[in-house]
């Protein structure tokens, strides 16, 4: 059974960081992109940030760029959100999910990946 397990969510101040991490079981995920997502009361969930399978390619939301990276060590099977510089609009549920097939190089939106952490909360204080 895949599953998925995010950890490193809190409360901090504006102009804080936090750090997540998600930590995979179930398969190999060193073969399959992963992402991270997040999703605010009344909203869509949306892209933060996404890596390729073998962790050479990446891809960020414009609200995140430069603030936000993201890593992962296929040797653990985990993936890292490294948060700095935050922001009240950032707080929201954060997830990660892996990819549902193989070897893509980056993926960016929801449907294709079929793997979906719990989430945790991030709450970003003025």
């Amino acid at each position: 059974q895949v599953q998925l397990v995010e950890s490193g969510g809190g409360l901090v101040q504006a102009g804080g960081s936090l750090r997540l991490s998600c930590a995979g079981s179930g398969r190999t995920f060193s073969n399959y992109a992963m992402g991270w997502f997040r999703q605010a009361p009344g909203k869509e969930r949306e892209f933060v940030a996404g890596i390729g399978w073998s962790g050479e390619n990446t891809s960020y939301a414009d609200s995140v760029k430069g603030r936000f990276t993201i890593s992962r060590d296929n040797t653990k099977n985990m993936m890292i959100l490294q948060m700095n510089s935050l922001k009240p609009e950032d707080t929201a549920v954060y997830y990660c999910a892996a990819d549902t097939f193989p070897f893509r190089v980056v993926v960016t939106t929801v449907a294709p990946f079929g793997y979906w952490g719990q989430g945790t909360q991030v709450t970003v204080s003025s």
